[in-house]
């Protein structure tokens, strides 16, 4: 059966609309869901404020980065306009700008709906797990349906309206800039108000964790919302685009535009999103069910979906059937390196258990266990990636055989795994918005004095989000790292096409491999290794600069205000103050650590030349890839540590293991809420860096 790849860009358009219909219905029934209580109305409105006056500061600040790099790409990129090529710059510039502007809308419609989700779940909980269960999910399958229908759109309307896959890789990189801002700046206020609440809070007044005498409760929560929802949203709407892209840009230069492995990529992106919808509609649970298992069971109806609808398209349409076994691969590895991060930061199994007990002994052990399984549990997650790529290059090499291009087909492979392992996004999106909604949600209950009964409830579903969001982070952190192997095939693409372009070789390739014993590679290497170890310095030291000026205004208003130690109702704290100090401080951290990944690979990039990048960007990628899952893991098993002793084990609430437990998870905070999601993004951009100056670096270089 053979139809245009017009058409098949038509149905994504199509599906991605229908995705966005979906997510509106959903935002609809979660805002319809009754809300009687005055004060979580209050408390809520506070936080709504408090989100959406930080995203509109961060957003300004990020709206004069985004103008600055849109001049410097039309002035020169994808070559300098003074050669030319005007149109295709302006196109560029233009992609650039509608990917941070579609990144943007969806760490915003993600606000948007998690602060009205998150009172509508703990006035649900009065009635039971499963109506909180659904008004929790149901506003994080809002963020879902809308990342991802505005992502695909987005990609399928710049390649209809430029006809230019690299014009797809501008917008990538809008996309990825903003996120990494996004991410980075959300991480920081978040874990600045977490960290602080909880040390004067739980450790140093023996409080309960939402109580409304803390001044920092209500930043806490605002947190939840621009780092877990923005924050994770925008990234991951960068993981879906970046990963695209890549392959549009391999299996353009493999096949052309209206080739059928252009027809491929748009085909089955368009199916992932489809079985993420089945997905979100089939989630359900019991009167007294477990959501965990909810969770999980709706992802991997999601996956079987995906796996079947794919086979039969392939089937259809004369597809090459390698192709989908790689896109097959990525599909199964993620689901497993799923299950294993679910081993080491689910409270029901061994790691996080073993810890928690480890805690009678004080904090030092805590923290010294904790980062020990941290350390165990990159393993499997890396073998996965490794697997993953081994085994999708061999799959689709032999394509190449022919016309030799073994190399070529072989990343395209991998470019096909990473989009198979992002093809279920939607609905990880919604399980990772879910964590925050269901976490502000328990506040909101102890806040609004709905009792332990309540309580409980709401701790149950904020346990089973711990987990999902670590899952989610082990997952996305995973599918960057593919995705970021099939860019490094996408740089060496553009190279080649930009030396074909400026008559440096013939018909021939620039460049074939990356040789690490090659100096200049070996150079670049050295260098990347060092990146994401640095990035994530300036980002944990943002929070801890932040934290500490935050902690000293929390002592000033118990210290000066009467009666709010004591709970007396007339002793209001300042909320608005811990606020501004954590916008400040995030939005004051946030562009340096950005900018030094960004220009240290500009100037790796024009020192060595294509030779060095490709060694930065391996280097970047392996060091990125194990500290990312390391930080991210770690923090999430010492959170559900914690709260596995809250739940009465192992001396429960206001014992010496509680104490150590909430050192624990102080320490973990930035790890798996600042700095671990944000080294993702942040080897996406350098990544999407490199192939969109592939040119001048070819033609600019000192060596």
């Amino acid at each position: 059966m053979e139809i245009s790849v017009q058409a098949f860009q038509v149905i994504a358009i199509f599906i991605s609309a229908l995705s966005l219909g979906i997510a509106g219905w959903l935002y609809t029934w979660v805002k319809a869901q009754p809300s009687s209580n005055p004060r979580i109305k209050e408390i809520g409105e506070y936080i709504r404020q408090g989100a959406n006056t930080f995203l509109k500061r961060e957003y300004q600040v990020l709206a004069r980065f985004t103008a600055i790099a849109a001049v410097l790409i039309l002035i020169l990129l994808p070559r300098p306009i003074w050669t030319g090529n005007v149109s295709e710059n302006i196109w560029m510039a233009v992609s650039y700008i509608f990917g941070t502007v579609l990144s943007a809308l969806a760490g915003k419609i993600g606000i948007q709906v998690a602060t009205i989700a998150n009172i509508k779940a703990a006035e649900a909980a009065k009635k039971g797990i499963k109506p909180a269960f659904m008004a929790g999910f149901r506003g994080g399958a809002v963020m879902g349906m809308a990342v991802v229908g505005t992502s695909l759109l987005g990609v399928s309307l710049v390649l209809m309206l430029t006809g230019d896959a690299s014009s797809v890789l501008g917008f990538s990189f809008g996309a990825s800039s903003l996120a990494l801002f996004a991410k980075a700046g959300g991480g920081i206020f978040t874990k600045t108000a977490d960290i602080s609440a909880d040390l004067v809070g739980k450790v140093e007044m023996g409080i309960d964790e939402d109580d409304p005498r803390n001044p920092a409760v209500i930043a806490d929560n605002v947190g939840d919302n621009v780092g877990d929802v923005a924050g994770m949203g925008a990234d991951l709407f960068d993981s879906n685009v970046a990963s695209m892209s890549a392959a549009l840009v391999m299996a353009t230069s493999l096949g052309g535009l209206t080739g059928n492995n252009v027809k491929m990529v748009f085909a089955y992106a368009a199916i992932g999103l489809l079985a993420s919808i089945i997905g979100v509609s089939s989630a359900r649970i019991g009167k007294n069910g477990d959501p965990n298992k909810a969770l999980n069971s709706s992802t991997y109806v999601t996956t079987a979906i995906f796996a079947i609808l794919t086979a039969v398209v392939t089937y259809l349409f004369g597809f090459e059937w390698r192709i989908w076994g790689a896109t097959a691969v990525g599909l199964i590895v993620g689901t497993v390196i799923g299950i294993t991060t679910d081993y080491f930061t689910n409270d029901a199994k061994p790691p996080v258990q073993q810890v928690a007990n480890a805690s009678k002994n004080g904090p030092a052990f805590t923290v010294l266990s904790g980062f020990s399984y941290a350390l165990l549990s990159s393993l499997p997650a890396l073998i996965g990636i490794a697997v993953s790529a081994l085994l999708a290059f061999n799959i689709c090499a032999p394509l190449g055989a022919e016309s030799g291009m073994v190399a070529e087909y072989g990343m395209f492979g991998i470019s096909m795994s990473a989009l198979g392992m992002l093809s279920i996004v939607g609905m990880i999106i919604s399980n990772d918005a879910y964590g925050p909604i269901v976490d502000n949600s328990r506040g909101l209950a102890e806040m609004g004095g709905y009792g332990e009964e309540v309580i409980a409830i709401c701790d149950e579903l904020d346990s089973a989000g711990n987990t999902v969001k670590a899952v989610t982070k082990g997952f996305s952190i995973s599918a960057a790292g593919l995705t970021v192997i099939s860019l490094l095939g996408a740089f060496m693409s553009e190279v080649n096409d930009a030396a074909r372009a400026i008559g440096m070789v013939d018909s021939s390739r620039f460049i074939e491999n990356f040789d690490i014993l090659n100096p200049t590679v070996f150079f670049g290497l050295i260098i990347g290794v060092a990146i994401p170890a640095v990035f994530s310095a300036m980002l944990m030291l943002g929070v801890d600069k932040n934290a500490q000026r935050m902690v000293a205004e929390i002592h000033r208003q118990f210290d000066t205000i009467p009666g709010l130690k004591e709970g007396r109702e007339d002793a209001k704290p300042d909320y608005d103050k811990c606020i501004d100090i954590a916008t400040t401080g995030s939005l004051k951290e946030l562009i340096p650590a950005g900018a030094f990944a960004i220009v240290s690979t500009i100037v790796v990039g024009f020192i060595g030349g294509p030779q060095a990048i490709g060694g930065f960007l391996t280097g970047n990628i392996a060091s990125g890839l194990l500290l990312a899952l390391l930080m991210s893991n770690a923090g999430g098993l010492w959170d559900n540590a914690k709260k596995y002793i809250e739940a009465g084990n192992c001396g429960g609430k206001g014992s010496f293991a509680h104490k150590a437990g909430v050192v624990g998870d102080t320490v973990g905070d930035p790890f798996k809420d600042t700095a671990g999601p944000s080294i993702n993004t942040q080897i996406t951009v350098v990544s999407l860096v490199a192939s969109i100056l592939a040119s001048l670096f070819l033609q600019f270089s000192i060596f």
